[in-house]
């Protein structure tokens, strides 16, 4: 089990704060937009007053190109020739559709989430939407807030670059259904907008892969300053815990905890060079117990019968794996222990349930083995036995009044066969234009039984006289 993540960073630091406008105000153009007309534009800050965030421990290894567990990674430089397999020309149209993103393009330290075409993986998650910053990268968390530089990240160059300075500068990306694009293009520094401009992108596959390729990178990350907006480049993710607080107006304090970064080393970041960084299998993926318990290409999982879940406790459903204790439920189980309690009749006959009363998780758990694991031909009670009884006798004596009335009927018809002018058929005759006894269902008896009705039938002519 990994170490538990614990809190290591002052809220009260100097960070870059973000104003996240929702989805629904998003405006794409075709082109750059003069951003004079966004001047009375009103933005949206989501910061829930109860949120805490932790980051990554100091003592904890951060991940190094050679060994991960969530992603290896690898940089190229000039003279190679993946760089350039690697970029995206956002001019080539076979790439498909680029949008610019008019408000990114025209802001400082602004951050608009975009749905996704595809479902992107990322550490064993599924993301439906991104949230892409004016500050060089893209936030992946669920929860907005305004301190997006902190963790859940996908960062090709952090930084605090300021679209609004050029009418050149844009933020962009297409989305072809395989891999989505976003650029930063000529995008400065303020205070060092003289060093030139960065031109820089990150693309996310539908595989889960993920690749930074930069292209204009004027100054050394180095001489870029870290006082007003983190500089990193990398991947972060959290998960979001809920403890009870009486400060918070809600009554719930929400925590978020890092519980793993990639982190690029700076020097790997130059002009035409790139990274490369391919997801590693996680626990996530294994869909049954047999497959998390015994997988060598993955290691430190358990698996979490309640919720059908392998993981290691240490990802975005932490929440979950405490709610229903899932670390003390797969200590030292085996997938035999979960199947004896999910299919616990070793019979293929199903056992008698009419007059039994199902168990309660906590009443099974008080029960001995031989009590709980019993076959159909074991649960059996007096009332049961009873019935079948009843039952076995009625078939019988069904048959026999079948046989009984067939047997009579056939004599009848050699009768009237037979003797045609006899009193009995013509009886028989007569009869039949004559009114039958109606049936009514008497409730306080078993079936029905036959009572006089009020009179005749409404066409009959001739009276039956006494057969």
């Amino acid at each position: 089990m990994p170490q538990e993540p614990v809190k290591v960073w002052d809220q009260q630091q100097t960070d870059g704060s973000y104003s996240v406008i929702p989805q629904q105000r998003e405006e794409l153009t075709a082109g750059y937009r003069d951003r004079r007309s966004f001047s009375g534009r009103t933005s949206r800050t989501v910061l829930g007053g109860g949120l805490t965030i932790n980051t990554l421990p100091n003592n904890m290894t951060h991940v190094v190109e050679a060994s991960s567990k969530y992603y290896t990674w690898r940089s190229f430089g000039p003279e190679d020739q993946r760089t350039q397999d690697l970029w995206f020309d956002m001019s080539d149209v076979r790439h498909g559709q680029v949008r610019v993103h008019s408000i990114l393009s025209n802001s400082h330290k602004q951050a608009v989430r975009v749905a996704l075409s595809f479902d992107f993986p990322f550490y064993g998650h599924y993301l439906k939407q991104i949230t892409i910053a004016t500050g060089g990268f893209i936030f992946t968390g669920d929860v907005t807030h305004r301190m997006l530089t902190t963790t859940q990240y996908i960062a090709p160059l952090m930084a605090n670059f300021d679209p609004s300075h050029s009418k050149d500068s844009t933020v962009q990306y297409l989305d072809n259904g395989e891999v989505f694009v976003v650029q930063w293009e000529r995008v400065r520094l303020p205070g060092k907008e003289s060093e030139g401009a960065f031109t820089f992108q990150t693309a996310l596959y539908k595989t889960g892969r993920i690749t930074f390729s930069y292209r204009d990178i004027p100054l050394s990350l180095d001489e870029i300053g870290s006082a007003e907006h983190p500089v990193k480049a990398g991947l972060s993710d959290a998960f979001l815990v809920m403890s009870p607080t009486s400060q918070s107006p809600d009554g719930a304090q929400q925590t978020i905890y890092e519980y793993h970064r990639v982190e690029i080393s700076m020097t790997k970041i130059t002009n035409l060079s790139a990274v490369e960084l391919t997801p590693l299998p996680t626990c996530l993926q294994h869909d049954s117990c047999e497959h998390c318990l015994s997988s060598n290409r993955t290691s430190g999982c358990s698996w979490c019968n309640v919720l059908q879940r392998c993981s290691d406790g240490m990802d975005r459903h932490r929440q979950e794996w405490l709610d229903y204790s899932c670390s003390e439920e797969s200590k030292d189980a085996t997938c035999d222990d979960y199947f004896r309690e999910d299919g616990f009749t070793g019979s293929s006959v199903a056992p008698e349930t009419e007059h039994m009363t199902p168990l309660t998780p906590e009443q099974r758990g008080c029960k001995s083995d031989d009590q709980i694991f019993m076959s159909g031909s074991d649960v059996k009670t007096e009332s049961s036995t009873k019935s079948k009884g009843l039952s076995h006798t009625g078939i019988i004596a069904g048959i026999a009044t079948a046989l009984f009335l067939l047997l009579a009927l056939i004599l009848v018809a050699v009768c009237i066969h037979c003797y045609p002018t006899g009193s009995s058929p013509l009886c028989l005759i007569q009869r039949r234009k004559s009114y039958w006894p109606s049936m009514k269902f008497q409730q306080q008896l078993p079936g029905y039984t036959e009572v006089e009705g009020e009179g005749h039938e409404k066409y009959s002519i001739v009276e039956a006289g006494p057969c």
